[in-house]
C-alpha cells in the first residue's frame, strides 16, 4: 500500500479511532487480539462496546485456506502476537515477498531538540529516572557557555558510539544539587531543548510589556495593543512565505489560542490578515538549493550593486504573491534606475565631483514646471493606492515614469523632486536620505528633517485633471507628426495648428493642399497632391 492507491488499512477492533469510524458508519468490527488467558480479562467486555487495544495478546480470527504468493495456508490463530509477527516476517522471507527489519521509534518531547540553543526543558530526573518539574522560583534555566556547540553524531565504524546532544557534555550544568521539597539530591537536566517555535512564537506579547516582572503582560497593556473582544487588535498585517506559514504563523496562533482559552489574553487571534509573498526561485526557474548550485548570495548582490539596488529589484520583479526566477540582469536595471533618480539632483563636473543640477530649482515659475507636478501627483496617487494594494511592482513603475520626466524637463522644482524622494524612501531608503541631505545644504528651505519621518504625500485632485489631449497629425493619411493640444480647442484653431507644424510642411512643400479633415479628440488629415 502506499499513498494514492486508494488502499487504506484499518483495525476497528484494535484501535480508538478505527473503532469509532467503523460505529459511525457502520462497518462490521472484526476483533485479531484477544485478551491473554492469565490476564483475567475476556473479549466479551469489549465487543459491541470498544476496541481492545493491545500489543500482549492472543491472535485470532487470523488465517487464510490460501495465500496468494504460496499458495499455502497460514494462520496466525493461538499465538501471542510476537510470535505472531515472527512467524509472518518467516513466511514473507520463504515466500521472496518481503524481509524482515528493525526500526527504532524515537519516545521524546514532541517538539525537542538536539541543539545548544533555544529554551531548556524545565525537567530535571532523579537518580531512578523519575522526571520532576522545576519549581517556578528555579526558572529559567540558563543555557551554560560551552566550547563546542556541535552535537556529537552516532559514529556508523563505532558500536559503542552514541549521539549526544552539545548540553550533555556539560556536566557542571547537568548535574545539580537541588531541594525540591525533600531536601537536597543529586538531579540530572534534560539536556534536550525545545525548538525555536516554543519561545519565538509568542514573543510579540512580552514586547508589549518588557519591564513586567509579575506577568508576562498585563491586561491592560494586552488590551491596548492586541485589543479585546469584539475590538481585534494586534498585528495587522503578516507578511511570509507559503513554507513559513506552517511555522512560526502556526505556531504564534496556536500559543496566542492556548493562552486566550486559558485566561490570559483577550482575543483569539494575534493577526488580522496574512500575505503569502511567492517564491523567488534561482535564475534556472528552479527551487534556490545548494545541491542546484543556483543559491543567489544576496552579499554578492549588495557589494555589486547596493542594497537598494537588491532591495528594490525584489519588489520590482513581479506581483508580489507569485512565483519569480531571479535574474541578476533585472538587478542592473533597477540600479541605472536609481542613477537616473541621482542625476535629476546631481551632475557630474570636469573635476570628477557631484554638484546640484542645475535643472533643479527653488520657487520655478509654475509654468515651466506644471508637466512634472502633474506626473508627480499622479505618481502620489498611483503609489499610495499601489502600497496599500502590496503591488509594489507597479508602484515602482509609476516611479520610473515620474524620473523619466523629471530627467527631459528642463526645470524641476526641489520641493516637487524632494517629495518625489519621499515616495521611494520606503524602497530605497538609503539612496534617498544621502539626496535628501546634500540637497538640505544647497536648499535650506527644504524640511530640516530626514524623509522617514516626513509625513507622507497627498496628492492635488486638480492636477490629476487632463487639460490636455494628444494630437496624431497625418498627410495622406500618413503619421508626420503629434502635437499635445488644448481639450476644448475649436476645428478651426486645430486646422492652423497642423498646418503650421515644421514636420507637416516638410511634406506639404511643393504641394495643394486639396482638404483638411479634422476628427476631433483623435487626428487632423491634411489631404494634398
Amino acid at each position: 500500500m502506499d499513498y494514492g492507491t486508494g488502499a487504506i488499512m484499518a483495525v476497528p477492533g484494535g484501535d480508538q479511532r478505527d473503532y469509532d469510524f467503523a460505529v459511525k458508519f457502520g462497518l462490521p468490527v472484526t476483533y485479531t487480539v484477544q485478551p491473554l488467558p492469565e490476564s483475567g480479562d475476556d473479549l466479551a467486555n469489549y465487543e459491541g462496546k470498544a476496541p481492545f487495544v493491545s500489543h500482549d495478546g492472543i491472535v485470532i480470527n487470523s488465517a487464510v485456506d490460501a495465500t496468494r504468493a504460496k499458495g499455502d495456508a497460514l494462520s496466525l490463530n493461538g499465538l501471542r502476537v510476537d510470535e505472531a509477527i515472527d512467524k509472518v516476517n518467516a513466511w514473507l522471507e520463504e515466500a521472496g515477498v518481503g524481509k524482515g527489519t528493525v526500526s527504532y521509534r524515537l519516545r521524546d518531547w514532541l517538539f525537542s531538540r538536539q541543539r545548544y540553543w533555544c529554551e531548556p526543558f524545565p525537567i530535571v530526573y532523579g537518580e531512578d529516572g523519575t522526571p520532576h518539574l522545576l519549581p517556578d522560583d528555579q526558572l529559567p534555566i540558563n543555557l551554560p557557555d560551552v566550547p563546542d556547540y556541535s552535537p556529537k553524531t552516532f559514529d556508523p565504524e563505532d558500536a559503542e558510539s552514541n549521539p549526544e546532544a552539545p548540553l550533555s557534555r556539560n556536566e557542571d550544568w547537568v548535574k545539580v544539587e537541588l531541594d525540591l521539597g525533600d531536601g537536597k539530591k543529586t538531579y540530572y537536566r534534560d539536556t534536550n531543548t525545545m525548538p525555536n517555535w516554543a519561545g519565538s512564537c509568542w514573543y510579540y506579547l512580552r514586547y508589549l510589556d518588557p519591564a513586567n516582572t509579575e506577568r508576562f503582560v498585563s491586561r491592560e497593556a494586552e488590551q491596548y495593543w492586541m485589543g479585546s473582544a469584539g475590538s481585534p487588535g494586534g498585528v495587522d498585517l503578516y507578511v511570509g512565505g507559503t513554507e513559513h506559514a506552517v511555522l512560526h504563523l502556526l505556531y504564534a496562533r496556536f500559543w496566542h489560542k492556548v493562552l486566550f482559552d486559558l485566561g490570559y489574553l483577550s482575543t483569539n487571534e494575534p493577526f488580522q490578515k496574512l500575505v503569502n509573498q511567492g517564491l523567488i526561485l534561482g535564475e534556472d526557474g528552479q527551487k534556490m538549493s545548494k545541491s542546484r548550485g543556483n543559491v543567489v548570495n544576496p552579499d554578492d548582490i549588495v557589494r555589486e550593486y547596493g542594497a537598494d539596488s537588491l532591495r528594490l529589484y525584489e519588489m520590482f520583479m513581479g506581483p508580489l504573491k507569485d512565483v519569480k526566477p531571479w535574474a541578476t540582469k533585472g538587478v542592473e536595471g533597477i540600479s541605472r534606475f536609481l542613477a537616473r533618480v541621482w542625476r535629476v539632483a546631481f551632475r557630474e563636473n570636469q573635476e570628477g565631483e557631484w554638484e546640484i543640477n542645475s535643472k533643479l530649482v527653488e520657487n520655478a515659475p509654475e509654468a515651466g514646471v506644471l508637466a512634472v507636478r502633474k506626473e508627480l501627483h499622479k505618481t502620489i496617487k498611483k503609489v499610495t493606492e499601489d502600497i496599500n494594494s502590496m503591488s509594489f511592482n507597479t508602484a515602482i513603475a509609476k516611479m520610473m515614469e515620474c524620473t523619466n520626466a523629471m530627467t527631459s524637463a528642463d526645470v524641476v522644482d526641489v520641493q516637487d523632486y524632494d517629495i518625489f524622494l519621499t515616495l521611494l524612501n520606503p524602497f530605497a531608503p538609503h539612496l534617498t536620505e544621502e539626496i535628501h541631505s546634500r540637497l538640505q545644504t544647497a536648499f535650506p528651505a527644504l524640511a530640516q528633517t530626514q524623509l522617514c519621518q516626513k509625513s507622507w504625500p497627498e496628492w492635488e485632485e486638480a492636477l490629476l485633471e487632463e487639460n490636455t489631449v494628444p494630437m496624431v497629425i497625418q498627410v495622406n493619411g500618413k503619421l508626420r507628426d503629434k502635437l499635445e493640444v488644448p481639450k476644448d480647442i475649436s476645428r478651426e484653431e486645430l486646422e492652423k495648428l497642423a498646418l503650421a507644424s515644421a514636420k507637416v510642411n516638410i511634406f506639404l512643400d511643393g504641394v495643394t493642399v486639396r482638404k483638411v479633415i479634422v476628427v476631433p479628440g483623435r487626428l487632423v488629415n491634411i489631404v494634398a497632391n
